[in-house]
């Protein structure tokens, strides 16, 4: 279900972006806006063809966007926990819920979270070897490598 959810934002959020492209070039004059058949080469045809071009890209772009990796922390959860945190929040997350060993982090940044179409959840399930961090593929494979490194990283 979350995949299905995650599609049909991208469509909107594709089919917003070309609202404003579209917008901004009616606005500044390159493109003439009486009516769709002159907007267009084809007119409602080639909507038609963007909203299937979106749909399938839409489809598509879950499967590749969001990941979820493994991050080898060695200790105890108690011992750990505190680090984690401390780093989640040097880098712009905040704790939403911890349930038992498993905690979620939200961005801090409207804005980050406005252009991530509230899709900045970043989730830590506790394994044997560490957490397993969920989310955002860009943000998992920095966060994951960054928590590795902290904590191998003796305290000054």
């Amino acid at each position: 279900m979350k995949y299905i959810i995650r599609a049909v934002k991208y469509f909107f959020y594709f089919c917003i972006l070309l609202a404003l492209m579209l917008g901004i070039l009616i606005l500044t004059g390159t493109a003439e806006a009486s009516s769709i058949d002159t907007l267009f080469k084809d007119g409602y045809n080639s909507l038609v063809k963007i909203a299937i071009l979106f749909g399938g890209v839409s489809a598509i772009y879950p499967l590749f966007g969001f990941q979820k990796k493994d991050a080898v922390i060695p200790g105890e959860y108690k011992e750990i926990r505190g680090k984690v945190v401390e780093y989640m929040e040097n880098h712009g997350y905040k704790l939403e819920t911890e349930e038992g060993q498993n905690m979620t982090f939200r961005s801090r940044s409207v804005v980050n979270r406005i252009f991530r179409m509230f899709e900045d959840r970043i989730t830590l399930t506790r394994t044997i070897s560490g957490f397993d961090v969920e989310g955002l593929r860009r943000d998992v494979v920095r966060l994951a490598y960054g928590m590795e490194h902290a904590a191998r990283t003796p305290e000054l």
